[in-house]
């Protein structure tokens, strides 16, 4: 009661439709995948349902942004490494499942441990044979370095351009580190050959449609999340925080910590949707890293509109399937539609897709609230002028007060 009283507090209607949506694709993708045969004008292909459970997986990354900089006014060019991060926790777990089905048949080592000529398993890679402890790692790893991060940076009361170079700097050192081969994470190849999931087969139908339904859900939680966190009380104080942090701080509050709540949430977030990317697509390598994947992930968030918790959402889905159509139809040209695209959307839709959307519609009902724009004539009332009334003469003859 307590949770559902808690969200329903929390959620307007348009994000409430928009978690019944999910919820229902959630259940229909699959459905159509595994029950209906291939023939069938309604069957969903299996690589469809990978492809857009990728997709799903982009748009909580987004979802993560979002929250920090829509709502905190933190532009995290660094996002990408808490995305990596959790999908290396999770590709983890999956070599370790691999066992003597690999290559060189170890059962302890991973592939790429006994081609460099490791002789036992690193201290930080036990464990990982526990989905439960992956699971957690993908969640806190991503976290913990968020935390530190940001309580440095925040409390040292770096912002705007600065904080933003300083989380690609971060993202891009951590791109140096996992290249190399003493680290333990594969190197420049990474972690791929993935055999199964919690004993199920990675690659089989029913495992897809799983993985797919599991994004779907966890984006829906993610949504309902984030529009209870910001429309709560600290939701208020993280956007006045974005809006005049100074004037915040004067009257008392610690926008620093609210900060750090908001970034480290918000890399949490980041963490899953990478867990969940992994065992998808199949591969895991540090040019996750690269910050050219960070900045992707802001014009997702600006073409869908920042702080509006839905278009960020929306934006991840359409530049994605407009980077899948692209890549095969114009592959050259790709990236200059990319270019042109945010260069557009920041000229003509400076509040992205949702919000100008918003602002269309507030412009309606300012209108309809006015009368203008209405379908039934307006009536003019006429307009009575009272005439004019003299005061009356004085008579002389009237008794005059006694002086």
């Amino acid at each position: 009661m307590i949770v559902a009283r808690i969200l329903a507090n929390g959620l307007d209607r348009r994000v409430a439709a928009f978690l019944v949506a999910l919820v229902a694709i959630a259940i229909a993708v699959p459905a159509l995948n595994l029950l209906l045969p291939p023939d069938n004008p309604l069957h969903v292909p299996t690589h469809v349902v990978a492809l857009f459970g990728k997709y799903l997986c982009y748009a909580l990354l987004a979802l993560s942004l979002d929250l920090a900089w829509g709502f905190c006014g933190i532009l995290s060019l660094g996002h990408g490494a808490f995305f990596a991060l959790g999908g290396y926790a999770m590709g983890m777990y999956l070599m370790r499942q691999i066992g003597a089905r690999g290559v060189y048949g170890n059962p302890e080592l991973p592939d790429f441990m006994v081609f460099l000529n490791w002789k036992e398993l690193p201290w930080y890679w036990y464990g990982f044979d526990q989905f439960w402890f992956a699971a957690i790692m993908a969640l806190l790893v991503p976290g913990l370095l968020a935390f530190c991060f940001g309580w440095l940076a925040f409390r040292s009361r770096v912002t705007g351009v600065y904080l933003s170079i300083i989380t690609q700097a971060m993202t891009y050192a951590l791109l140096l580190a996992f290249f190399r081969n003493d680290m333990g994470f594969g190197g420049n190849n990474g972690l791929t050959d993935f055999k199964e999931i919690l004993g199920f087969n990675v690659q089989s139908a029913g495992t897809r449609g799983a993985l797919f339904a599991a994004s779907a859900l966890f984006l829906a939680l993610g949504i309902a999340v984030t529009a209870t966190v910001t429309r709560s009380k600290l939701g208020k104080l993280m956007v006045a925080v974005r809006d005049a942090e100074s004037r915040t701080r004067f009257i008392g509050w610690r926008p620093e910590r609210i900060k750090l709540f908001g970034f480290t949430l918000s890399a949490v977030m980041a963490g899953v949707a990478g867990a969940l990317y992994v065992p998808q697509v199949g591969i895991i390598n540090p040019s996750e890293f690269a910050p050219a994947n960070s900045i992707e992930v802001v014009i997702w968030t600006a073409v869908g509109g920042r702080g509006t918790i839905v278009g960020p959402v929306i934006g991840a889905v359409l530049v994605n399937w407009a980077k899948s159509w692209f890549t095969v139809a114009l592959p050259d040209m790709w990236l200059f539609a990319l270019g042109a695209l945010f260069v557009a959307v920041t000229l003509f839709l400076p509040r992205g897709i949702v919000g100008m959307w918003d602002q269309w519609r507030s412009g309606r009902k300012e209108l309809r609230a006015v009368g203008v724009g209405s379908a039934e004539p307006t009536v003019e009332t006429p307009i009575v002028r009272a005439k004019p009334v003299s005061a009356p003469a004085l008579d002389a003859s009237a008794p005059q007060p006694a002086e």
